[in-house]
């Protein structure tokens, strides 16, 4: 199986926005990741992000995006879709499936409202259609301990807000060991994109998303919250819905048959 594996950047504006891609088929899909990109992008990282999607290489071509280098005071979730879109068109990507987790599935929601054209099918994961009470708690927990420095206490508190209590109590001494080696030379692109999920809402314009929709969510989720994928559901005509129970934001990562069900 050809992998072909690039790691591109284009520029968007006076900046460039970092992208990896993987895969030969002949349809295209799009990941957005979440709030993590405003730590580490996906620079030079084609490779190792790869690994989940093998089953998707033959069928399909695959890009990552990060968000653009050099965001803007006030950028939106809105904005970040946009630009999104401008970056697709300047490769060529006039249809695509799209894959948004967390805060990716935010963007990924405002581009199937705003630019349905270009959505084929849509998979949203462990997001929200707006800032609810437990993504405003957990973000603005997570922004104060950036302000303080405290870079370990971010990462622990992030892996306690993710993950489920077996996987936490198999790996939770080695949260404050990984934070020595992920801490970012500056916070700018972090508090940028968390600032813009505090001031996400498109609650009120769900129905307007046309594509084939599937939303995947855990069942005790510390970051979007339990509600959250039910409002997407219940406002995204014929969308399907999936709840891993007993997991929550990192169902993604804990799901066994997670790509499975997004291949599917």
């Amino acid at each position: 199986m050809g992998k072909k594996i690039k790691n591109g950047c284009i520029e968007i504006g006076d900046t460039h926005m970092h992208y990896v891609s993987f895969g030969t088929g002949s349809k295209n899909m799009v990941i957005l990741p979440g709030l993590s990109d405003g730590l580490s992008t996906v620079k030079g990282k084609g490779l190792i992000l790869s690994v989940p999607y093998r089953k998707f290489m033959n069928d399909y071509t695959i890009y990552m995006f990060s968000r653009k280098n050099d965001m803007p005071e006030g950028y939106s979730i809105e904005n970040m879709a946009d630009d999104q879109v401008e970056v697709l068109k300047k490769l060529g990507i006039n249809k695509t499936s799209i894959l948004g987790v967390s805060q990716g599935g935010m963007i990924a929601q405002c581009i199937a409202i705003f630019h349905p054209e270009i959505v084929e099918r849509l998979v949203l994961a462990v997001t929200a259609p707006s800032a609810n009470q437990v993504v405003k708690e957990a973000v603005s927990a997570w922004i104060e301990l950036v302000e303080k420095n405290d870079h370990t206490g971010l990462m622990v508190d992030t892996a306690e807000k993710m993950y489920s209590e077996a996987y936490l109590s198999k790996n939770r001494k080695l949260f404050p060991i990984l934070a020595k080696f992920t801490k970012p030379k500056s916070y700018d692109r972090f508090l940028k994109n968390a600032n813009a999920i505090l001031k996400f809402d498109v609650t009120n314009e769900l129905s307007r998303i046309s594509a084939p929709t599937l939303i995947i969510a855990g069942s005790d989720d510390k970051t979007v919250g339990n509600d959250a994928a039910v409002e997407l559901h219940q406002n995204i005509t014929g969308s399907n819905l999936h709840i891993y129970e007993g997991l929550g934001h990192g169902a993604f990562e804990e799901a066994k048959d997670f790509y499975d069900r997004v291949f599917a």
